[in-house]
């Protein structure tokens, strides 16, 4: 399912991936002021490579053997609707690869993916302060009302 553009390939995230992923994630979690334990690192590339359908996916942006971005999803059930939906949670470029429709290209992935599932429904969150992503996810996406709430 590779998706070639001219400067990268977007494909799925490959078990000989782990190393050059863990930096791209870690990024992404520092963005968002965040940390997660060794344990969670293992436990969500395991995830990401496994063969559930149900559970978490990997796709990544790679230009020559080096990954400059991924996206984590998730297809789940949803109780308005008959089809799945597509839980885009996590979107992520090298800083120095900014600006290359890196982050378009992996939406655009996702929806791609979403569609060969019959889960036409593509949705995700972010923080109020990631003004550049908000710029993109505006041309490729419709801002929503909702507002989250989270257990205290």
């Amino acid at each position: 399912m590779p998706t070639n553009t001219k400067k990268f390939v977007i494909r799925p995230l490959r078990e000989s991936d782990n190393a050059q992923w863990k930096t791209l994630w870690t990024g992404y979690l520092d963005y968002y002021e965040t940390s997660v334990t060794d344990e969670v690192y293992q436990s969500t590339f395991a995830r990401l490579i496994a063969d559930d359908p149900l559970d978490f996916n990997g796709l990544v942006a790679d230009q020559n053997g080096t990954l400059i971005g991924l996206t984590h999803y998730l297809f789940h059930r949803h109780c308005w609707k008959i089809e799945n939906t597509c839980y885009l949670q996590d979107l992520y470029s090298s800083p120095e690869m900014r600006g290359q429709g890196i982050g378009r290209a992996l939406i655009e992935a996702v929806y791609k993916v979403a569609d060969e599932n019959n889960a036409p429904a593509v949705y995700w969150l972010t923080q109020d302060f990631n003004a550049a992503g908000r710029r993109l996810y505006d041309k490729v996406g419709s801002l929503t009302p909702f507002i989250k709430y989270a257990r205290v």
